[in-house]
């Protein structure tokens, strides 16, 4: 039985600008299909993407909003736009009056209609008309050099400035989720290195610092992390009573509701970008939450109410000094890294080829039987060197010698 495939959706960013186009809010376009407003935020961000039905509902909304907007625009073309008034010539004295603002450029025609996407603020200024061209230039308003457009950043740069921006908080998140100060700077810097390795894909994700986060936190919550010596020696937990409590009390919860708590009322995701990050379903994500915050109260019940327990955890994030190692730092270790497992595989590589060959070149070319092991047989005497013979032994040959060897003659049968 074959499967379907799943309806073509256009990008993102396409799907916004033809809610936007259509002037619907995302909680309109949400009650047409049928789903929350976080979701079709999530649509939109390109953190996750519609399924089965909802998958169908939403492109053929899109379809319909998009076949709108191209009969809007057919139309628009085929409508003749009004000629404007005619401009009236300005005086010698106007023409060559200073210019009063350098926004007055920017203003509309007289008589035209402002458009408040492309003019949020209208500007107060009196405006000026053009220089007529019978003036001759040497009196006309010198017209501004463009600006040079800002360089674009290099790679590099561009990732020192993100480490540079989300690194500290990153450190302290995954603080709240191991409890362990080294560890946490740990998982946030191979998370960086990981990042800087696959940059042109980092670069390009709607949510860099989204991106960081999850491979953060995949590392440090990860099952191996027991294995390692530093984890038998435990840290020294922090001064505060209140903290050691509530960090206790963090540490106590299953891996999947502990991050679950600390993405929502730690970081401030909402519930659907929350279970993208996790990678489990809206009702599943919902379910950890409660669950997690049962559990904190039923331990710190003054922590019942969420902003308060949003208060509480960044507090405890706060108060601990968690330092982060520079950029360039990071970025040579990860470097380091990936050209040592480079390397790695390159030497085995090699080793693989050299032990294929050397096996080929020394086995054998035709099948030999291997020899069976020897049995004793009963009955048959063994074996013994040959040697001088008795006197019985020579009468014997002797004897044998002497007769026959073929046997007696044959006999012609007769009758009686």
């Amino acid at each position: 039985m074959t499967r379907r495939p799943a309806t073509p959706l256009p990008s993102p960013k396409a799907r916004r600008r033809l809610r936007e186009a259509a002037s619907l809010t995302q909680t309109q376009l949400a009650e047409r299909v049928g789903v929350a407003p976080g979701t079709v935020r999530a649509w939109e961000s390109g953190r996750t993407t519609p399924r089965g039905r909802k998958r169908e509902a939403y492109a053929k909304l899109l379809k319909t909003l998009a076949a709108e907007e191209e009969s809007a625009a057919r139309q628009a073309a085929r409508t003749p736009q009004p000629t404007p008034p005619p401009k009236t010539e300005p005086t010698g004295d106007r023409a060559s009056a200073p210019k009063a603002c350098p926004e007055a450029e920017a203003e509309p025609e007289p008589g035209a209609e402002p458009d408040p996407v492309a003019m949020p603020m209208p500007v107060l200024v009196p405006m000026r008309e053009p220089a007529p061209e019978s003036q001759p230039r040497s009196t006309r308003e010198p017209v501004p050099e463009p600006r040079p457009a800002p360089a674009p950043l290099t790679p590099a740069q561009a990732f020192d400035a993100l480490y540079e921006f989300s690194a500290p908080a990153l450190v302290r998140q995954t603080f709240l989720l191991t409890g362990r100060r080294e560890q946490a700077r740990e998982s946030v810097e191979r998370a960086f290195q990981t990042a800087w390795e696959r940059w042109p894909e980092v670069a390009r994700d709607r949510d860099p610092v989204g991106w960081v986060r999850a491979a953060a936190y995949e590392y440090a919550l990860s099952p191996w992390q027991r294995f390692r010596p530093r984890h038998r020696h435990p840290e020294p937990p922090p001064a505060d009573p209140g903290d050691r409590t509530l960090l206790n009390t963090l540490l106590r919860l299953p891996p999947r509701h502990r991050r679950t708590l600390v993405l929502y009322d730690g970081v401030g995701l909402d519930l659907p970008e929350t279970a993208a990050e996790t990678e489990a379903s809206t009702p599943a994500a919902a379910h950890r939450l409660l669950r997690a915050r049962e559990a904190v109260a039923g331990r710190l019940p003054a922590l019942a109410d969420p902003q308060v327990l949003h208060r509480r955890l960044a507090e405890l994030a706060s108060n601990e000094r968690l330092g982060a190692a520079r950029p360039p730092t990071v970025r040579r270790g990860g470097e380091r890294r990936a050209r040592f497992r480079t390397r790695a595989a390159i030497a085995f590589t090699v080793a693989l080829i050299g032990t294929t060959a050397l096996t080929v070149r020394t086995a054998p070319t035709h099948y030999e039987p291997p020899v069976s092991p020897g049995q004793a047989v009963r009955g048959v005497p063994p074996r013994v060197a040959p040697g001088s013979l008795s006197d019985e032994e020579l009468e014997l040959r002797q004897k044998l010698r002497d007769q026959m060897q073929d046997g007696p003659e044959r006999l012609s049968p007769q009758l009686e």
